[in-house]
């Protein structure tokens, strides 16, 4: 209740102007106030508030028609002391007056008399008990009211606040230039740059002789406060001429100019961008190698030590790879690179160990795979049998509906498991049965390369005998080459083969006809002999050089495969071919059989 007693005789007294000045500073005195009255009773003195007897009316003080001004304040005691500037100008600010104290003096410099109100102190809470419900905050939706703007040469009047906000196009990117149109006829470049220099610093005017310009701006917020600009209506002077009148339209314009900087800020940007990239993937890539020295006796010495040691091998043979790709080998140092070298071969020895225990260990590997594989399709099998047995009538009619459910689910889904097994073992066969074949190829084409480089090495040997013109030596070798030729022709005159050619010719034939049991023609089957020599041709000779020697080919001397030859040999054979006419009339074709096997049963 004492801080209601001090505010009341504040609100009584507030009506009459002027109060005597105090012969003390209450902000330096900690004494508490005394207020009395020279005519009447003190304050404090009302029984009403001083828990009186409240049926009695409570005596109101006497007030001197002076305007209070012989009150002395020297009577009621106080509970605020003056020592707390900052609650007392918190109540005066309260009561709507300035916080002023005793001598006149601001107790607040901060206190802002057009809003009646401080605005040093922090602010109110609206729950505080004594004080009312603050008002909302205006929401953001709600249009800003526009004020008259004063120029030197001009006046700009709002536009209507319940209008529509002026429409704009669509913002180019990097936009500073701005269209201003509805210019008074007798607008100069001096009142616009009055108008929208206050914008911020404008760059260029390009004004038109229609009532319309473009401004450029230093930077691109400012267009934004000269969009601001538009709907005002304008007036040159006090005029009310039409000519010296008009309705600001603001709105964004695309310039080259503006376009070009933007660019020129996104490729900046962007080289930015990738100058940080680049820095940041050069702070993870891993460190470069240490150069290699160059080579010095020191170095060598070195170099062969980490050569024998082979946890140091790959660093040393990388540097002596080094050093022979530079050039460092000479006459002088030749010796030292030749024990460097052996030095590296002594490890091959030790390589092909690692490699042999490497290939064992796979394929124990294997082995185990194999046994732990079968075993689980062992298992496999074994729970298939159980769902097969309980799936029979004598266990399957006591089981309820969603048992037996389960167990189909679980039947199926074992099934499936063993047919996807099933099946990669079929593809595991077939895929060993295309790696043998791949064998039995290369061993192939490895025996032909030997006759080849044989043949080659015969090649040799003739040209030398040819260019030392030995011809008695050349008859004696023709000689015995005829002799050793002689017994195997007379051998093989006997027979419908008449040489090496005509049977690779019978065994690929037949190969090709057991394959094909309804038969060939003529056309099919030489056809076939053409295509596999080609390629035979294309993997045995690779080079002019090697067609050029005495390897056994499939043509005949023209270069094709001779129809006439073929059928005829066929012809020959008639134990191992044999020829069936198919179809009718128009349709009718020449097949050839393979029929050896019925010739080996007759003889």
């Amino acid at each position: 209740m004492l801080y209601t007693q001090t505010v009341k005789p504040f609100v009584r007294l507030g009506k009459w102007k002027g109060l005597n000045q105090l012969s003390f500073d209450p902000a330096n005195n900690n004494k508490p106030l005394q207020f009395s009255n020279a005519t009447g009773p003190r304050v404090s003195d009302s029984p009403a508030e001083n828990g009186g007897d409240p049926s009695k009316k409570r005596k109101r003080a006497n007030i001197p028609p002076d305007g209070g001004r012989n009150l002395s304040l020297d009577s009621i005691p106080m509970g605020l002391p003056m020592s707390d500037p900052t609650a007392w100008a918190t109540a005066m600010n309260n009561l709507g007056m300035a916080p002023m104290g005793m001598t006149g003096q601001p107790l607040l410099p901060d206190f802002d008399p057009a809003l009646g109100m401080m605005t040093g102190i922090p602010p109110i809470n609206p729950m505080m008990p004594g004080l009312g419900i603050v008002p909302p905050p205006i929401p953001p939706d709600m249009p800003a009211v526009k004020e008259i703007i004063h120029c030197k040469s001009c006046t700009l009047f709002p536009p209507n606040p319940h209008l529509p906000p002026p429409a704009t196009r669509e913002r180019p990117p990097g936009c500073k230039t701005v269209f201003v149109g509805g210019l008074p006829e007798n607008g100069t470049e001096q009142i616009i740059m009055e108008v929208f220099e206050q914008c911020g610093e404008v760059i260029a005017i390009r004004k038109s002789k229609k009532n319309f310009c473009h401004i450029r701006f230093a930077e691109e917020f400012m267009v934004d406060k000269a969009l601001y600009l538009s709907g005002y209506r304008i007036r040159l002077g006090s005029s009310t001429d039409k000519k010296d009148t008009g309705r600001l339209h603001v709105d964004f314009a695309q310039a080259r100019d503006d376009l070009y900087e933007w660019e020129c800020k996104q490729r900046m940007l962007a080289r930015e961008e990738r100058h940080r990239r680049r820095l940041e993937e050069e702070r993870f890539r891993p460190p470069s190698p240490p150069p290699v020295v160059h080579y010095s006796d020191h170095e060598c010495s070195i170099v062969a030590e980490k050569l024998k040691d082979d946890t140091k091998f790959s660093e040393a043979v990388q540097t002596l790879l080094t050093w022979i790709e530079r050039g460092e080998v000479n006459r002088r140092t030749a010796n030292n690179f030749y024990s460097m070298i052996q030095s590296a071969n002594s490890h091959i020895r030790r390589l092909v160990n690692e490699k042999a225990t490497h290939e064992k260990e796979m394929e124990e590997a294997k082995e185990k795979f194999k046994i732990a594989l079968s075993g689980i399709l062992v298992q496999f099998e074994q729970i298939v049998a159980v769902y097969h047995s309980a799936s029979k009538q004598k266990a399957w009619d006591h089981f309820t509906k969603a048992q037996r459910k389960n167990i189909s689910v679980w039947c199926k889904q074992a099934e499936h498991l063993l047919k996807v097994q099933d099946e990669y073992k079929k593809r595991e066969a077939e895929l060993e049965k295309v790696r043998e074949d791949k064998l039995k190829i290369e061993t192939l084409f490895e025996t032909l390369k030997e006759q080849q480089s044989l043949a080659d090495e015969e090649d040799k040997e003739r040209d030398a005998i040819d260019c030392q013109g030995n011809e008695s030596d050349t008859s004696r070798i023709c000689a015995c080459s005829q002799e050793k030729e002689c017994p195997a022709e007379k051998t093989l005159s006997n027979s419908p083969v008449k040489s090496e050619r005509e049977a690779l010719l019978v065994g690929i034939i037949s190969t090709f006809l057991h394959v094909h049991p309804f038969g060939a023609s003529i056309e099919y089957i030489c056809s076939y002999l053409q295509r596999l020599d080609s390629k035979v041709r294309s993997l045995i000779f690779p080079s002019p050089r090697a067609n050029s020697g005495r390897m056994f080919v499939l043509l005949s001397p023209t270069g094709k495969i001779c129809t006439t030859e073929v059928e005829v040999l066929m012809t020959r054979l008639q134990h191992t071919f044999k020829q069936e006419l198919s179809g009718v009339g128009a349709s009718l074709e020449k097949r050839w059989k393979f029929c050896g096997f019925d010739g080996l049963k007759m003889t």
